[in-house]
């Protein structure tokens, strides 16, 4: 099966808006995911809620490439963020197409958080995007147990659950439970890799999942039983941050890079379904249904 890739704005976060969809019309990806706020206090801001300017120039390099905008992160609400408070990132999102908008909650108060979710859910219906709930397994709604526990709580047609491939793999969930979840849930993917080894810090472990992810296939997470569990078809987006190797070779090329081993490795594995399947030995074709926690 072929896949529709797109370039992840974390795996490429040195490039303005503009430059990120020319890389990623020149690698072959369909979709980029734009970031249009500041997750640290000394992160890049690519401000398309309120810089004119450069929101005409992406839409320019968008109608010139006919590369699309999948999705619009950070919608990351914190004890002290309001949904209301992003009110012009949403609107920056549905200007540019947008399809899906990522959100976080790291929030001790459970029921704060899957309010302020409701309300974001219902800020973003009339604009026809849809809202996939992200878990970091070092926040409060750090499994796919909790995110699950959330979208049914706010039970919004436009509420869906991210499956970030770090994430899963270094929480407690299990592809067990993946499986049983509705799949109109999941409406695309965050694909990347990453050692076995969990850092034995919080430091470290941001420090991997901000800098120096690996590409699928590299490291020790099931990526491909992941995958397996989540509806075919729907878009890949690579957030594969290589902060070293950016340095030596330039995000293009890891650009290139990520998309050229994704394909290599996810084809790979379709071919050897379909083989195993004409076979009558389609189980052997597939690792375990368990995820390795370190």
């Amino acid at each position: 099966m072929k896949h529709d890739y797109s370039l992840a704005h974390l795996t490429v976060l040195s490039l303005a808006p503009p430059q990120m969809i020319d890389v990623a019309a020149r690698a072959g990806y369909r979709y980029v995911g734009l970031r249009a706020t500041r997750v640290t206090p000394d992160e890049v801001l690519y401000d398309l809620a309120h810089d004119r300017a450069l929101m005409q120039e992406t839409k320019a390099r968008l109608a010139d490439t006919g590369i699309e905008v999948l999705d619009f992160e950070l919608f990351r609400m914190d004890p002290s963020l309001e949904p209301e408070s992003f009110a012009g990132v949403l609107d920056a999102a549905a200007e540019l197409g947008a399809r899906h908008i990522i959100a976080q909650l790291p929030d001790p108060d459970r029921e704060r958080a899957v309010a302020r979710f409701a309300r974001l859910c219902d800020l973003a219906q009339p604009l026809s995007i849809g809202v996939s709930l992200e878990f970091p397994h070092w926040t409060e709604t750090g499994n796919l147990r909790e995110a699950a526990r959330v979208v049914r709580a706010v039970n919004r047609s436009n509420a869906g659950i991210l499956v970030d491939m770090l994430h899963f793999g270094r929480s407690d969930s299990t592809l067990d439970e993946l499986a049983s979840l509705p799949p109109e849930w999941f409406r695309f993917a965050h694909v990347c890799d990453a050692a076995k080894e969990v850092p034995p810090t919080i430091a470290g472990i941001i420090h991997t999942a901000r800098d120096e992810r690996q590409f699928p296939g590299e490291g020790g997470i099931d990526v491909r039983g992941i995958l397996a569990c989540l509806p075919q078809g729907i878009p890949y987006a690579l957030e594969i941050p290589r902060v070293a190797l950016t340095r030596a070779v330039g995000p293009e090329e890891v650009a290139r890079l990520a998309v050229a081993v994704a394909r290599s490795y996810l084809d790979r594995e379709d071919r050897a379904t379909r083989l195993s399947a004409t076979a009558g030995v389609a189980g052997a074709a597939h690792e375990p249904r368990t995820v390795a926690h370190a």
